[in-house]
């Protein structure tokens, strides 16, 4: 099975602890499935742009503070 690559960098594992939110809160809370909150984190699931502004205005943050893209880099 392939890895999957890191397509970008995220804060939302930082802003669940600073509430003290698990995945599966957070899951529960945005109407999604912990797998997904878990990819998300990782960085490897590049959420929809609908629950991209969800997960930042559950956080009242703005999109560009939770996601940072990372370069495309050829292997």
């Amino acid at each position: 099975m392939a890895k999957r690559k890191k397509i970008f960098n995220t804060k939302i594992k930082v802003l669940r602890a600073e509430r003290n939110l698990t995945q599966e809160d957070l899951a529960i809370d945005l109407g999604v499935n912990r797998g997904t909150i878990l990819e998300i984190e990782r960085g490897t699931f590049n959420p929809s742009l609908k629950l991209a502004f969800s997960i930042a205005k559950y956080f009242d943050k703005t999109i560009d503070e939770i996601f940072q893209p990372l370069e495309e880099i050829e292997e």
